[in-house]
């Protein structure tokens, strides 16, 4: 079991943003979810191949070019193109200095990057005339770490610029990563997230994995502007939320409650938090009967039945290595719609089938407005 406080600065969200099934920019996210406006959409039209269903919670009508213009966005493949919209929506988002040369970077987490992307290119090699003509503009995007990277390029983000295969453990493992980033110097400022892509690849693989379950595949991304907290206030501003502290374990997957369990306690333990006082609990449902049962047992072994439950996927489908980052931004939603949580702590759960689980402490604010703002007299701390 390990966690992050000791000698790690607590994070700092202070812009953020989504491309999601169920709405764009934070603003659209927030009224979704306090609707509870979910995202299924006919996905008949949207490739040649055939899919597993009509419906899925896709995003049919997304084209980048609708909010980057259409210069170089041509050849984008999808992960790409979500994470850039995201990307740049976040960062009209926030105060944060993003122009300091070299100090902001990406850290950006995915299952396996665009697999539809991949998998069309290794055909190529396989199907096309001697000597292989396969498209060299595909392969730039069969490459995972092509999201994060176009989006520094695409944005002049010259600072550390690093990709997180964590498959569903993938929003917290970059949330833990940012932070000894910033924890060592290496960035002021960071843009952490996940992008996952609709395709039929990836629903097909779906269906094989989670045959006989109801949620839905999804897609999108979400991405936070994150920096040291202690920096932030030093500076005279107010964060929307702040990351106090995270915990994660493994184990064998028949323990996964008991390992969820302890990586409760001991995220709030570092967080200097008591069970008592968390309100709601982000959890990362599967829809898969055994794994979603396990993180339920583990949450309520460390913190009762008392927290509300923020269920995110119902509303955007199974959107894997975004799946955490959708969970996050789903709380910083509640936060946005009700004054009454201002200052609350909430905690963010995730596992996965092979023993893995972690969680994150969370104290939000109500700013309905912009994201970050000068922070009142006499509020300079949680």
């Amino acid at each position: 079991m390990n966690g992050t406080r000791a000698g790690v600065p607590t994070l700092a969200i202070t812009g953020w943003s989504a491309v999601s099934p169920i709405g764009t920019g934070a603003d659209g996210f927030t009224e979704a979810v306090r609707e509870g406006r979910g995202g299924g959409a006919d996905v008949s039209g949207m490739f040649d191949a055939p899919l597993p269903s009509d419906r899925a919670h896709a995003i049919p009508g997304f084209r980048a070019s609708d909010h980057l213009g259409r210069k170089g966005t041509r050849h984008l493949d999808r992960s790409t193109a979500l994470a850039l919209v995201a990307t740049k929506l976040a960062l009209e988002a926030t105060d944060a200095d993003v122009a300091a040369d070299g100090r902001v970077g990406v850290v950006l987490g995915t299952t396996a990057g665009s697999v539809r992307t991949t998998s069309e290119f290794s055909r190529d090699t396989l199907v096309q005339e001697r000597p292989y003509l396969v498209n060299p503009v595909m392969f730039p995007s069969a490459t995972i770490n092509c999201p994060a990277g176009r989006s520094a390029i695409w944005h002049g983000l010259r600072g550390v610029n690093a990709t997180v295969a964590g498959g569903q453990m993938s929003g917290l493992n970059v949330l833990r990563y940012g932070a000894h980033l910033i924890a060592g110097g290496h960035s002021d400022v960071l843009l952490a997230g996940a992008v996952e892509e609709f395709s039929p690849h990836m629903a097909w693989g779906h269906r094989a994995l989670t045959h006989g379950y109801d949620v839905p595949l999804g897609e999108g991304s979400a991405v936070f502007v994150v920096e040291d907290a202690e920096r932030v206030r030093a500076q005279g501003r107010l964060p929307e939320a702040e990351v106090l502290a995270s915990a994660f374990g493994s184990g064998a997957p028949e323990d996964t409650a008991r390992t969820l369990e302890s990586a409760v306690t001991r995220a709030l333990r570092l967080a200097g938090v008591d069970a008592d006082g968390v309100w709601g609990v982000a959890t990362g449902e599967h829809g898969i009967a055994g794994i979603d049962t396990a993180e339920d047992e583990g949450v309520r072994a460390a913190l009762g039945g008392g927290p509300v439950r923020v269920r995110v996927k119902p509303l955007v489908g199974e959107c894997n290595s975004a799946s955490g980052p959708f969970q996050l931004a789903a709380l910083l939603a509640r936060y946005r719609s009700d004054p009454g949580l201002h200052g609350r702590v909430s905690v963010l759960t995730s596992v996965s089938a092979d023993g893995a689980a972690g969680a994150a402490v969370v104290r939000g604010r109500h700013m309905p407005g912009p994201t970050a703002t000068t922070a009142p007299a006499g509020e300079g701390s949680p």
